[in-house]
C-alpha cells in the first residue's frame, strides 16, 4: 500500500537559510530547484501574473499534475518581469538570496540589467545557474535548445532504440532531468566555496553537455576503432547476455549478466552448464562476437515459462532478473511501498497526488514534503514583505496587474 504523509511546513532540514529565487520555467530548471526544495532551501519561483510557468499548462484531465510534483515545497511570487517596479522586487529578493536559477536565451538576463556583474555587485556571494540548450558561449549559444533538439544532437537517439528503426528520442524529458541534477550538484559546490570565500559564480548549465556525458566513453572508442555506437535495443554492446526477454504469459524479464560469474549462474538455471566452456560464450568478449547464438536458449528458456516460473527460477540461483514493470505494477511491488518510494500528498484540488518521495535519503538531515505545490502568486505579499516592500507598495502592483497575490 502507497503510505499517506502530511506536509510539515516546520521540519528541519539541510538547507534551512538557504533562499533560492527561481526564475526557470519548464523542466531542467525545476528539476534543479525541487533538487534544493527537497533538503530545505526556500525556493522563491518568480512567475508571470497572468500565466505562471508553462509547466502549470501540461495539464492530465484538467489537473497540473507535472506542477504539483516538480514545484512541491517551493512558494510562488507572481511578478512581471516587463515592468520597472517588478523588476525592482526581483533585484531586491535576489539581493536577499543565496542562489539565482535563469533559463532565458543568453544574454537576456544582461539585458534586464540582471546581469552577473550588476547582481555580483550587490550580493558577491550569490551562486548564478544558467540554465541554456547550448551554453552561454559558442557558435550555437543564440539558439533555442528544448531538451528534445538536444538529446539528437547529443548522439544519445543515434544510439536509442533498435537498428532497423530510426533513431528514438526518449519518452521523458531526460536531458532536462540530468541538466537538473547536474546543476543541483554544482549549485552545492559553489555554495561550498562562497561559504569558504565570500565569492559567488556563474554556472554555465547547457542541455547539451550533460546529456553528452552519459554516453561515456564513445567518443574515446571510436577515436580509437573509428567504430560508432549502434542500435541495439534491450542489447549491450560491452556485455552479453543482456537483454530484455517475453515470456510465456506476455510478460518481460529484464537479465544483466555482466560479470562472468553471473553468466555461469545464469548459463547453469537454464540448463546450459555446457556454455560455459563453449569457446563461443567462455568469456564476455567471446559472448558479445556470437550474441545471437548466446542469446538463443536464454530466449526460448523464458518463453516457454510464466514470469513468476522464470523469476522463482532466477531467484534460486541468484542471477540478476527482474520483472519489467508498467507503472500500475510498480505501485503495487512490495519494496516500493515499504520504501515509501512513492508518497499519497495532500492535495486540495484533488484530495491528495501519487509522488515520488525526496531523493536521496539522508540519515542525519532527511529532506521533507514541507508544502504542496504553490498556487500562482500565493506568497507574493509574504515573501516581499521579506524584504522591505510593504503592504500598500505591494497591494499597488497587485491592483496594476505588474503582481499578482
Amino acid at each position: 500500500m502507497i503510505p499517506r504523509i502530511d506536509f510539515d511546513p516546520d521540519a528541519p532540514a539541510a538547507l534551512d537559510g538557504v533562499r533560492v529565487v527561481d526564475l526557470s520555467r519548464l523542466v531542467a530548471g525545476n528539476m534543479l530547484s525541487l533538487q534544493l526544495a527537497d533538503q530545505g532551501a526556500e525556493v522563491v519561483k518568480i512567475e508571470d501574473p497572468e500565466k505562471g510557468d508553462p509547466l502549470r499548462a501540461w495539464r492530465v484531465k484538467g489537473q497540473s499534475l507535472y506542477w504539483k510534483v516538480y514545484c512541491r515545497n517551493k512558494k510562488s511570487v507572481a511578478l512581471s518581469l516587463r515592468d520597472p517596479e517588478g523588476l525592482a522586487a526581483v533585484a531586491d529578493l535576489i539581493a536577499s538570496s543565496q542562489v539565482l536559477i535563469e533559463n532565458f536565451r543568453p544574454g537576456t538576463l544582461e539585458a534586464m540589467g540582471l546581469g552577473p556583474l550588476v547582481l555580483h555587485a550587490r550580493n558577491p556571494a550569490l551562486v548564478i545557474v544558467r540554465v541554456s540548450g547550448f551554453g552561454q558561449d559558442g557558435p550555437y549559444r543564440d539558439r533555442p535548445g528544448f531538451g528534445s533538439l538536444v538529446e539528437g544532437l547529443s548522439g544519445f537517439a543515434a544510439k536509442n532504440g533498435f537498428a532497423d528503426r530510426a533513431p528514438v528520442l526518449p519518452p521523458l524529458a531526460l536531458a532536462d532531468m540530468v541538466a537538473g541534477l547536474y546543476g543541483a550538484y554544482a549549485v552545492m559546490v559553489a555554495l561550498r566555496v562562497a561559504e569558504r570565500t565570500g565569492r559567488g559564480q556563474v554556472i554555465d548549465l547547457p542541455l547539451l553537455d550533460p546529456i553528452a556525458s552519459i554516453l561515456g566513453p564513445d567518443a574515446a572508442i571510436y577515436r580509437t576503432t573509428g567504430e560508432k555506437p549502434q542500435r541495439l535495443g534491450s542489447r549491450s554492446n560491452t556485455t552479453s547476455p543482456r537483454n530484455v526477454w517475453e515470456t510465456k504469459d506476455g510478460r518481460f524479464v529484464a537479465i544483466s549478466a555482466s560479470i562472468q560469474t553471473m553468466a555461469e549462474r545464469l548459463f547453469r538455471a537454464i540448463g546450459r552448464a555446457d556454455m560455459i566452456e563453449d569457446p563461443r560464450f567462455r568469456t564476455n568478449t567471446d559472448r558479445v562476437r556470437n550474441i545471437d547464438a548466446c542469446e538463443a536458449p536464454i530466449a526460448a528458456f523464458i518463453a516457454a515459462r510464466t514470469l513468476a516460473e522464470n523469476l522463482a527460477v532466477f531467484g534460486a540461483a541468484e542471477v540478476t532478473a527482474a520483472p519489467v514493470y508498467e507503472i500500475d505494477q510498480l505501485m503495487e511491488d512490495p519494496h516500493v511501498a515499504a520504501r515509501a518510494m512513492l508518497v499519497e500528498a495532500p492535495d486540495a484540488e484533488a484530495g491528495s497526488v501519487l509522488m515520488h518521495n525526496v531523493i536521496p535519503r539522508l540519515s542525519d538531515t532527511p529532506g521533507r514534503l514541507r508544502r504542496p505545490a504553490p498556487a500562482l502568486g500565493e506568497h507574493t505579499r509574504a515573501v516581499l514583505g521579506t524584504v522591505g516592500w510593504d503592504a500598500a507598495r505591494v497591494a499597488a502592483l497587485v491592483a496594476a496587474g505588474v503582481a499578482r497575490g
